[in-house]
């Protein structure tokens, strides 16, 4: 039986890992050239904000606080409060980076979370907690600060670098400018996951439909993940969710129909699938997103939460397992025709998989473990996806 899956109309992907690692080779003169052609040239200008102006500013609806390059990690009111006290201390706080999208109107690169957590202080939305050095401010907020305070904070700036329209010749070039930029920017401190980054590079309707996709209840039941009723803020208590976890799940899940094109590495596969996936047209993204939700659907009227969890003695931790929802839901994608058979031997199905406790102790050819995380190239993940095929075919006329 082959792991070929059945893939809609405009559903196409082939990857290759090739790159071109060919050395350029450029005369002096013709790199002199280059350079002063302003090839690869950022032009920048520097500004500087009075903090009891940015209210004001973000007011305005001139800045973009854009959600493609952010991740969904927010500050708490202990974190913005540290800023504050970093004001109030005159301790050098690094610029935030704005792309001039049209004249005077920026969108926020880097820096959200900083202009945020003024924005708030000066709204009076939170009150200063945490204070390491200024312990006599916790409880307080701007409003009811001792007036030289207030002053202090008032008088202080916050830098920016801005990154002029001039920059880039078309909307194409900018986004690539952009992402260079964020790139490395995003190079040291608190580093990104694989998943934010793509966030944020690779941005467009597919990677949107992911995000949507990810909010499904009973995707969000099968993973442990709070509901999108539940509100932000709990959202946000779930590691998972805030490293978007949940979303590459979803991308791995459109990503693994062309296993048959799959090489390793796994990261550089999903990229190369995103960036093409965005160029889908509308008729095929939403092909591909009743799919998914018919799957997710199918597979939680069988297993309901604890899908994805085989049983294993001795084995407390009821976590979700990758390689079996990358495998199962491929399988069960390729079944959506036989739907209702399926459903009418639910109760069969989730018994016969899931009360034999040797399903993690399956083992392959070289005696390996067939649902062992370290082994997951394309022939480990075919085997799986093997193995689950065989194990509906018996309820399938």
């Amino acid at each position: 039986m082959t792991t070929k899956n059945h893939l809609i109309p405009g559903e196409t992907f082939f990857y290759s890992d090739k790159s071109d690692i060919s050395q350029v080779s450029l005369s002096d003169d013709e790199i002199n050239e280059k350079y002063k052609k302003g090839e690869i040239r950022i032009v920048t200008e520097q500004a500087r904000y009075p903090l009891d102006s940015i209210e004001t500013m973000l007011d305005s609806q001139k800045y973009i606080l854009n959600p493609e390059y952010q991740r969904r990690k927010r500050w708490n009111n202990t974190r913005k409060s540290r800023l504050m006290e970093s004001f109030i201390m005159n301790v050098p706080i690094p610029p935030i980076f704005l792309y001039e999208v049209s004249y005077s109107i920026y969108e926020v690169m880097d820096g959200l979370q900083r202009l945020t957590a003024i924005y708030d202080f000066y709204k009076g939305k939170y009150n200063l907690e945490g204070l390491e050095y200024w312990r006599e401010l916790n409880g307080r907020n701007y409003q009811n600060l001792p007036e030289q305070i207030k002053r202090g904070i008032d008088r202080r700036y916050l830098s920016s670098i801005v990154l002029l329209q001039e920059t880039a010749k078309s909307a194409e070039e900018a986004d690539f400018l952009k992402q260079i930029v964020f790139e490395r920017l995003n190079s040291g401190g608190e580093q990104l996951t694989a998943q934010e980054t793509r966030n944020a590079l690779h941005n467009g309707k597919f990677n949107q439909l992911c995000i949507k996709l990810a909010e499904n209840d009973f995707f969000r039941k099968m993973w442990k993940l709070p509901l999108e009723s539940e509100g932000e803020e709990k959202l946000l208590e779930s590691e998972p969710y805030r490293k978007m976890e949940d979303v590459e799940l979803v991308l791995r899940f459109f990503a693994y129909r062309h296993i048959a094109n799959f090489k390793s590495p796994l990261d550089k596969f999903l990229d190369d699938y995103l960036k093409h996936a965005n160029a889908y047209s509308d008729e095929t993204i939403n092909n591909l997103e009743n799919l998914f939700n018919e799957t997710i659907n199918l597979v939680y009227s069988i297993f309901g939460d604890s899908a994805f969890i085989p049983p294993k003695e001795k084995r407390d931790n009821k976590t979700p397992i990758r390689i079996v929802y990358d495998s199962m839901m491929q399988v069960f994608a390729n079944n959506i025709p036989h739907k209702e058979i399926l459903l009418n031997h639910s109760k069969s199905i989730k018994s016969a998989l899931y009360s034999d406790k040797q399903l993690l102790h399956l083992k392959e050819e070289k005696n390996r473990l067939l649902f062992d995380a370290r082994y997951n190239n394309k022939k480990d993940v075919e085997a799986r996806i093997k193995y689950f095929q065989n194990f509906l075919q018996s309820y399938i006329p």
